[in-house]
């Protein structure tokens, strides 16, 4: 069994770097289609802790967590171009809006309806599928920390969070054959769609490019916004059973590097922060998953029902909006996928909507990572309140 931490972090970055690397290589991509490699990076680590491989007990994975979490979170929200969300219009706004509560209002259902089944310690694995389902794994990792998740409820919820979202990703493409149809019934403005192209065309073009100088400079910046998040957050009062010292740093954390966006600090983006912010999120997971263990994942299939209950609520909700609204179906469908998705699916769904449209929903999905956390953090304590 391997127990030195230096073995364990070069053996857990090992198998990051491979999963991303068979993930992106064009002989073995398509295989990551169906299961995305987010889910290997924690599962495997999982399952050599499982079997003996790593120590599953290591002080090394919540050092990891404690101190890299925060650098990830704040280098991948420093960058973010608020002024080109806005740009989108209030109608794409506001179906997004009605996605996230539509998220919220499931989670919170679904959580009274099943925790008599699942438990009532599954609290805080839904409100990190809400942080997921409104930003993605960025924030569902944020929020599972935030609110102290447990492995066993982790790992079932990272489940959930893998089937689901593929399964409504397919609804939403079949249905992208009837918009037209749907439009005319629903009376929708689809000219929101042409303002939409028009407020975008002249959008700053970005160029991701790697190197040495400027990546230490962008870690450099992530480990500085982590320190005055953890200054600020010693200063916040701790709430028992509601709010940690760990809970401010996250929101602190999250919050700072918003503020930093409206800065030219955002043009590290070009230089490849995304990628840099993105591998040490998932370097971050995979000590997350060698704490874990393959034997609570029984636990998902009543999750998966309770998954499929939060979407349908959410279509409810969204649908609802869309109609009032007069929203083309388009909106309604990359609102949905920006919720559900992220920012690795909203654009496909969008361009297969509308050729030319899937800027709006990578911006829609970033638009979700910024409010994930905040929202699952609150839907969080609101399912532990029915406990």
């Amino acid at each position: 069994m391997i127990t030195s931490p230096v073995v364990l972090a070069v053996f857990l970055l090992c198998i990051e770097v491979t999963v991303l690397f068979l993930a992106s290589h064009a002989a073995t991509k398509k295989y990551f289609d169906i299961i995305p490699s987010i889910f290997w990076i924690y599962f495997l680590p999982m399952v050599a802790s499982s079997v003996g491989i790593i120590d599953a007990k290591s002080p090394l994975y919540s050092q990891v967590t404690n101190l890299l979490l925060p650098v990830s979170l704040f280098i991948l929200l420093m960058t973010v171009d608020i002024k080109a969300i806005f740009r989108l219009g209030s109608m794409a706004l506001l179906m997004f809006v009605a996605g996230a509560v539509g998220i919220g209002l499931g989670v919170i259902i679904a959580f009274g309806l099943f925790k008599g089944m699942i438990g009532g310690q599954f609290w805080s694995g839904f409100g990190a599928l809400s942080g997921s389902w409104t930003g993605g794994s960025a924030n569902m990792i944020a929020v599972k920390e935030a609110l102290g998740t447990p492995d066993a409820v982790f790992l079932p919820m990272v489940v959930v969070d893998t089937v689901v979202p593929y399964v409504w990703m397919g609804l939403l493409v079949i249905l992208s054959q009837h918009q037209i149809r749907y439009d005319r019934w629903a009376k929708a403005d689809r000219g929101v769609l042409d303002a939409i192209s028009q407020r975008l065309s002249d959008g700053p073009k970005t160029i991701i490019r790697l190197k040495w100088g400027t990546s230490i400079g962008i870690i450099t910046l992530g480990i500085a916004g982590a320190a005055l998040a953890i200054f600020i957050a010693g200063f916040l009062p701790e709430i028992k059973s509601v709010i940690t010292k760990y809970a401010w740093t996250i929101i602190a954390v999250s919050t700072l590097g918003i503020i930093v966006s409206f800065t030219k600090v955002k043009e590290a983006a070009a230089h490849g922060s995304n990628k840099i912010g993105y591998f040490i999120l998932y370097f971050v997971l995979t000590t997350i998953g060698a704490k874990a263990s393959i034997s609570h994942i029984g636990t998902a299939i009543p999750l998966i029902v309770a998954g499929i209950l939060i979407v349908l609520i959410h279509a409810v909700v969204l649908l609802t909006a869309a109609k009032l609204l007069r929203a083309p179906l388009f909106l309604a469908a990359v609102a949905s996928q920006a919720n559900i998705g992220g920012v690795a699916s909203a654009p496909m769904v969008a361009e297969i909507y509308q050729k030319g449209f899937a800027s709006v929903g990578l911006l829609l999905a970033i638009l979700g990572n910024l409010v994930g956390t905040y929202l699952g953090i609150a839907v969080g304590q609101l399912c532990l309140s029915m406990q």
